[in-house]
């Protein structure tokens, strides 16, 4: 929105003596009913400040108008058993649970896609500031961050534009706040080509006793605002853009992004965040806080009536002491701006002095621009005259709520009978292995460390697993060693052909890639990426996601905290693979006895396939490198077989039984296998199971995409223990191979007996050189 749209400084007595003067409520993305319900709710037509909120607040991206309703599940799956890891859950800035000896960690994850597109570095580096201030809103130290992204093919016309901006954006911001980047994804889909997806993570932690919440309690408390300046930057950013699609123009990608409404970018100086972050500790070590919210989406607008709402009373505050980077500025664009690195806190009285000299000994500026009042009402001025005077509630908490009409698509039936079953099939060695370098040279599979070198992994020196692991592993304890591990994983293409099972196998993934590390899985959150709410065919996807998710999650016995919803990820009429990104955190007593991915640990040690390989290739790697292929059913998922697989695990890691360990998902067994090879710079021999001996079965047995199972390698004194625990918790675990480097001065190779042979370098070369060709 711009001063354009807003017209002159509009107060509320000159709203009640103009009832009938017209509003641009549609360009701000109001629909007429809803307009109409804030002229019911105030009793006379908004003043233009007031329409800026109502037209923020209700946007899709700040009220889940859309999805409230089907949300709601996530709280009626949850047992009481699973709340009691948790301190803080949905509704709040981000999901806090209880990790044990006085610690609590904090994790949310959120979308910055829209912005991604059109302005891709300052887009994605807003998306890490901005997830960052989330976390640090909890009370905590921000301590890693991770990214999901997903982009257009990688010869597309548009993709390298996109990629390389996403890329140094969240390196550049990620990197100048010193925090590691421990681990995503990167995937590349022609559905993503003109909606990128930008889901930023962010992890925190803290002792119990600091946890911080959002609310303005206890009247004559002082509101202060402090980080940066406000400006016209982000105008209506994130709030408008994440709420409706693109127009049908990917042609225009780089020109300018048509598009109905083009609020601007915001942008981000990663220098004055790192201060922010350090100036909010010190504020909460010495007891200076009652409540605090970061300013990101809807800006001010949020802030203050969010904080309102879920305190005690009403808040006053006045526009005129905002410090302002652009003059001139009218109330309804300081309320609207998204200008980054601002925080906004409740302060007692006798505290305010205090609270303002920490603030200048980091040299963050802080201004005192209102105060809790005792009544109901949030009361804005400007130039001493009342330019907004709602019911906070009714911004923050009371939007418009819709049941969208969802149903099964038509084309789902004709989508699930097209089964890769009638993809022809390798058999021979030579089959076999050019297949895997197919995959390997694939941009679906290649090494991503194109990406990941140019993040920062190691600062702050607690990062324990990062480069080359399913999940990042972070220390939280210097002294006892407890650390936490996180994983983020998605699959749109499952999730197209079965929406249900497809959130599930994100859930199980991520799951048991915090397993593989020795961490025990604790809690989970959520980036829920879909197109247009309004197209009955998605919303039947996203419907079914979120109760896969649930469903999950209960079965598993660990809570959602939290999560973020993104609608309109669509270019015209075509939306998005539907994406609901899924991350669990776990908890591990001690980071030393953390398990890597790499082999190589000694010569000779065993290698075991544990869990059931059957015959999945629908919506597999394979189907898409081979034949562009997307139909038929999702892999099978058992959440008991996937708790099993997870204790045995952690068990072994506790136990030492295991020297390494690789969860089995894209690329299937092999592809596993090559990524511990490469990792730990060692190859190995394996042995085709008697039972995958004869036909296709090698090919079932390498490529598969079967859940619920893990590579691992076993020393040779602890092989009769491990498969004794093994047989005695009834997990399926077969011996396949044996870690072998092979004759002194020869190369080193992946051996599959009886059918190929190819070398590390081979291996290396194929994998690593994708991306730079693209994109270097």
């Amino acid at each position: 929105m711009t001063s354009e749209l807003i017209g002159e400084v509009d107060t509320v007595e000159r709203a009640a003596q103009t009832p009938d003067q017209p509003q641009p409520y549609r360009e701000l993305g109001l629909k007429d009913d809803e307009y109409e319900r804030v002229r019911e709710i105030l009793g006379r037509r908004p003043t233009d400040a007031e329409l800026a909120m109502y037209s923020v607040m209700w946007s899709e991206h700040c009220s889940y108008k859309s999805s409230k309703v089907h949300l709601r599940y996530f709280g009626e799956t949850t047992t009481e058993e699973m709340k009691a890891v948790m301190l803080a859950g949905i509704g709040e800035n981000a999901g806090v649970v209880d990790i044990g000896d006085g610690w609590a960690a904090t994790f949310k994850v959120e979308s910055h896609n829209s912005p991604s597109y059109i302005e891709p570095y300052q887009g994605a580096a807003t998306g890490v500031g901005g997830i960052v201030r989330d976390i640090l809103a909890m009370g905590a130290r921000p301590v890693a961050v991770m990214d999901q992204l997903r982009f257009g093919p990688v010869d597309a016309p548009d993709t390298r534009r996109v990629f390389d901006g996403v890329v140094r954006g969240i390196s550049g911001y990620g990197n100048s706040l010193g925090l590691p980047n421990i681990g995503g994804e990167t995937v590349f889909d022609a559905s993503y080509a003109g909606n990128p997806l930008v889901n930023a993570l962010c992890v925190g932690v803290l002792r119990k006793e600091d946890l911080h919440l959002a609310f303005a309690s206890g009247t004559g408390n002082k509101i202060i605002l402090f980080g940066a300046r406000t400006g016209l930057d982000g105008i209506g950013g994130v709030s408008v853009l994440a709420s409706e699609t693109f127009e049908d123009s990917a042609a225009a990608a780089g020109k300018g992004a048509s598009r109905k409404k083009l609020p601007s970018v915001q942008v981000g100086d990663p220098f004055l965040e790192k201060v922010l972050i350090e100036c909010c500790l010190e504020l909460y070590a010495n007891d200076l806080v009652v409540g605090i919210q970061d300013l990101g989406g809807a800006g001010l607008a949020c802030a203050t009536s969010e904080l309102a709402s879920a305190g005690d009373g009403g808040m006053w505050v006045e526009l005129d002491r905002v410090p302002l980077r652009t003059p001139n500025m009218t109330p309804a664009e300081i309320l609207s701006s998204e200008s980054q690195e601002r925080m906004c806190a409740v302060v007692k009285p006798e505290n305010v002095e205090a609270f303002l000299a920490v603030c200048r000994k980091w040299e963050v500026p802080a201004t005192v621009i209102g105060e809790v009042t005792d009544g109901d009402r949030l009361v804005i001025t400007y130039q001493g005259q009342t330019v907004v005077d709602v019911p906070p509630r009714t911004v923050a908490d009371e939007g418009p709520v819709y049941q969208r009409p969802y149903a099964r698509p038509e084309s789902q039936d004709a989508l699930n009978a097209d089964t890769s079953a009638k993809l022809p099939r390798p058999q021979t060695g030579d089959e076999l292995r050019e297949t895997l370098l197919k995959l390997l040279g694939s941009p679906h599979l290649c090494s991503r460390a194109f990406i990941t070198e140019q993040y920062d992994r190691y600062v702050r020196g607690n990062t324990v697993l990062a480069e080359n692991a399913d999940a990042g592993m972070i220390r939280v304890d210097e002294t006892t060693g407890r650390g936490i591990a996180i994983s983020t994983d998605a699959s749109g293409r499952y999730t197209a052909l079965d929406p249900y099972t497809g959130a599930q196998l994100a859930l199980a993934e991520a799951y048991r890639n915090v397993s593989v590390t020795g961490a025990t899985p604790l809690a989970v959150t959520n980036c829920l990426n879909f197109g247009s709410p309004e197209d009955p065919d998605v919303m039947w996807q996203f419907a079914e996601a979120v109760r896969g998710l649930a469903d999950g999650c209960a079965a598993l016995g660990i809570p959602v905290t939290g999560g973020n919803v993104s609608f309109y990820n669509q270019t015209g009429s075509t939306p998005i693979l539907p994406t609901p990104v899924v991350g669990v955190l776990g908890v591990i007593d001690d980071v030393h006895r953390r398990i890597p991915t790499g082999f190589g640990a000694e010569p000779g040690e065993t290698l075991w396939l544990l869990g059931d390989t059957h015959d999945e290739f629908d919506g597999s790697i394979w189907a898409q490198v081979t034949a562009d292929h997307l139909g038929g059913r999702p892999p099978r998922v058992d959440f008991a077989r996937e708790k099993l697989l997870s204790e045995v695990l952690v068990a072994a890691s506790r136990d030492g039984l295991v020297s390494a360990a690789h969860d089995l998902s894209e690329g299937g067994l092999i592809q596993a296998v090559v990524e511990s090879a490469l990792a730990g710079e060692t190859g190995c021999r394996l042995v085709i199971p008697e039972e995958f001996a004869d036909g296709t079965g090698p090919f079932i047995f390498l490529f598969s995409e079967s859940a619920g199972r893990a590579l691992v390698a076993v020393p040779r004194t602890e092989e009769s223990r491990f498969r004794s625990m093994c047989e005695a918790r009834q997990l399926p675990a077969t011996r396949i191979g044996v870690v072998d480097p092979g004759p002194e001065g020869e190369p080193s190779t992946v051996e599959v007996q009886g059918l190929f042979t190819v070398t590390l370098e081979e291996l290396r070369s194929t994998s690593e050189s994708v991306l730079p060709r693209y994109f270097g």
